[in-house]
Formats: structure tokens, sequence, C-alpha cells
């Protein structure tokens, strides 16, 4: 089904909205759990007891761009180099246990996948990508805000 089509999150049982993210992760070739619209991530995060939203920007852009109420705030990747974060895992596991959904969210799904990835191999059984990210892709003016992303959708957010 495409995108454009699919029925409301809020209208769907929350097995329909896993079921709908797994298939879209099969076809993108991932190996985690699911690819989830940002409005079915808000859903899962609202609606089911073990979903854990975790934003894995910079410190800066949390603090720059904005974050989602009641996500957990794990760098992937940190500021100004970009390097892998050696304690991503450490401060997950103290925060997040391996059988509850993670639902991983960065500025436009680059970051969150790898992460979704990584996780996968060492046992989160349900880390899950959220698709557009936090503030989606590039416009044709190099902006982004305007084409996709949990702002976009007007999900819940809040500055710092």
């Amino acid at each position: 089904m495409d995108i454009a089509t699919q029925e409301r999150p809020e209208t769907l049982t929350i097995e329909k909205i896993l079921e709908q993210a797994h298939d879209r992760a099969r076809r993108q070739g991932a190996s985690y759990a699911g690819a989830l619209l940002p409005t079915e991530a808000w859903q899962l995060v609202q609606r089911h007891p073990k979903a854990r939203l975790v934003d894995v920007r910079t410190r800066e852009e949390w603090h720059l761009v904005g974050t989602a109420p009641s996500s957990l705030l794990i760098e992937w990747r940190t500021y100004p180099d970009m390097e892998r974060n050696p304690r991503f895992l450490d401060e997950l596991k103290s925060r997040v246990a391996p059988d509850e959904l993670v639902l991983l969210l960065c500025r436009s799904a680059v970051r969150s996948h790898e992460a979704a990835e990584f996780l996968t191999k060492r046992g989160y059984q349900h880390a899950f990508n959220v698709l557009e990210g936090f503030e989606g892709d590039l416009d044709e003016n190099f902006h982004r805000g305007t084409l996709g992303g949990w702002r976009f959708r007007g999900l819940p957010w809040q500055q710092s």
C-alpha cells in the first residue's frame, strides 16, 4: 500500500501498525523489526506500554531544533566529529530493556537506520526506524522541515 493511501494510524490496531512497519522494512532490505512513519511511531508511544522513543541525534540538535515529548535522548554520533558514541549501547541498556519496542528517531532517518541495524545485531529484536526523522529530507532550496518529518507531520515537540 502506498504511504499516501494508507489508513490513518490512529484508526489502526497496534498489531496492524507493527505489521505494516515490518513489511515496509522488509521491502527496504532492513534487518530490524520495522520502519515506522512518524504518525505510527507517535501512536505506538501513546498506546503501547513497551514503546520507547529514542532520539539519537546530537545534544546540539536537541537544544537547537527541539525534541519530541517523553523521548529518551541518547546520541548515536557526537558533534562535531560525528564519531559513533562508544557508550550508546550501555546508555540504551540502562534505560530500555531488550524486550521493549525501541523507536529510533534522528534528523532524517539515516542515523536511526544505522542504530536500528546495530541494535538488532545486539539482541534488540524490536528495534524500529522512524522514517522521515525529526526534520525530514532537504527540499529543492536545501531546507528541512518542508518534505516530511516529525514536526512537519504536526506531532508534538518542544523547544529547549
